[in-house]
């Protein structure tokens, strides 16, 4: 028997809703066979099946809530009716802990096809020597999607590697180990935590509020997940703010032309289209900005993909234009309402929101001036994008009205210190004050 477990779709994923199953107890499934809807803190998402067999039980029930990640959730028969004795139920206070991001056996991994359920043994059969990852006739070489991308990043060659994972499939480890020597032992909380007592959280009576006097909401997963990264993130990450006004007339014009242009296409660019882009081209200018922090050193990224932060029902998740840099205004605009759509809709791939380099908000539509975000980890800097008003500005000594937009860039000073923000907005302001620059 092989145990189906709750899969870790996402890196902030500690538990999720079984939202619907594909398949019921009798029925044979074979690689690729979608089984269940999952519905995670960013999104629902299909999961696909990987090892083939028939269905022997369902374990948990279409609908339920607050499943953890790594629980099983159903049970495998292999094809060939040699069913080994189910694993053995973990201790009772041995709690399981949800998978670090990317973590592949036992779990489902998302890949652009959909999101492949990972195969998973008993833990007396993961014990075992690891089998080689090809199979007997030499043929296919059975890897990880996430395995497959960092042996690929890094020039790996798969066919060098031999596999630990379930069916001596070759998981992230192994090609850590391979590129490197030798995989990193994990680190536990305590041992990364400066601190080894976790701060207590008093109730809302022992703080004065009586119980009765409010009606509580209770957390699902996504502001769960938003809670505990913009605490990390404004606890670990060193932020600081810088501040510029950029007149937007000139903006505002070529956005109408742009957009008579473009009607007859369906197409309607927003400024934050404009900024999107704007910012792209600005971290290509100054590529010190386009950086992410890391224990091995500073990442700087070859392209510029944007995030654009989505308000959705619950929280926010940022859906990212990959090589913003390289994409006309009109691709743009095509893509983020695309993006838009389908994030509220919780339609998106793990793919299209993971793994920016930046970030852009924008409240303008809100009539908000000015503010700061924390940063998305582990992006080095966020641009806050405010409302264009009517504002009085100094001309040749003269006073005159233009359309003014305050922008916020917070920094990581891990990564992008005073000066290369400053340069950053220097690249960034020409561009939004006179567009035709963008096209140079």
């Amino acid at each position: 028997m092989t145990d189906i477990l709750m899969p870790a779709l996402s890196p902030t994923m500690e538990e999720g809703v079984l939202a619907k199953w594909h398949v019921k107890v009798g029925d044979v499934v074979r690689a690729g066979d979608v089984i269940a809807e999952i519905e995670t803190d960013k999104a629902t998402m299909e999961v696909e099946a990987v090892d083939e067999g028939e269905i022997t039980d369902i374990l948990v029930a279409e609908g339920s809530e607050g499943v953890k990640v790594n629980t099983p959730i159903a049970r495998l028969k292999d094809e060939g009716g040699g069913a080994a004795p189910a694993p053995q139920a973990a201790p009772a206070n041995n709690r399981s802990e949800p998978a670090p991001a990317g973590h592949e056996s036992g779990q489902a991994v998302a890949t652009p096809e959909g999101v492949k359920a990972a195969e998973t043994v008993s833990p007396a059969a993961s014990s075992k020597a690891s089998a080689p990852a090809k199979a007997a006739d030499g043929g296919r070489l059975f890897a990880s999607p996430l395995a497959r991308r960092i042996a690929a990043q890094n020039g790996v060659d798969l066919a060098s590697i031999t596999g630990s994972g379930p069916h001596g499939r070759i998981v992230r480890r192994d090609v850590e180990a391979a590129g490197k020597g030798t995989a990193k032992p994990a680190t536990t909380g305590a041992a990364s935590s400066p601190s080894a007592e976790p701060r207590k959280v008093q109730s809302l009576a022992q703080m004065g509020i009586p119980d009765g006097s409010y009606d509580l909401i209770p957390l699902d997963g996504m502001r769960k997940a938003i809670a505990r990264r913009m605490v990390d993130s404004i606890q670990q990450v060193p932020h600081f703010p810088l501040f510029i006004d950029v007149e937007i007339d000139a903006l505002l014009a070529a956005r109408a032309k742009v957009n008579a242009m473009l009607e007859a296409q369906g197409v309607k660019v927003s400024v934050n289209d404009f900024v999107i882009k704007a910012a792209a081209m600005a971290l290509k200018a100054v590529p010190e900005a386009n950086a992410s922090y890391s224990p091995d050193g500073i990442a700087m990224h070859h392209n510029a993909d944007v995030a654009m932060a989505v308000a959705i029902d619950g929280g926010l998740i940022t859906p990212i234009i990959r090589k913003a840099e390289t994409k006309s205004l009109s691709q743009i605009a095509t893509e983020s309402k695309d993006l838009a759509k389908r994030a509220r809709d919780r339609k998106l791939k793990p793919e299209e929101f993971q793994g920016g380099t930046f970030s852009v908000s924008n409240l303008g539509m809100f009539g908000i001036k000015s503010f700061s975000s924390i940063i998305n980890e582990p992006q080095g800097a966020i641009m806050s994008v405010g409302a264009g008003e009517q504002r009085p500005v100094v001309r040749n000594g003269q006073l005159a009205v233009a359309t003014v937009m305050t922008v916020t860039l917070t920094c990581d000073h891990r990564v992008v210190d005073g000066a290369t923000g400053a340069r950053f907005l220097q690249a960034f302001k020409p561009m939004i004050e006179d567009p035709v620059t963008m096209l140079a």
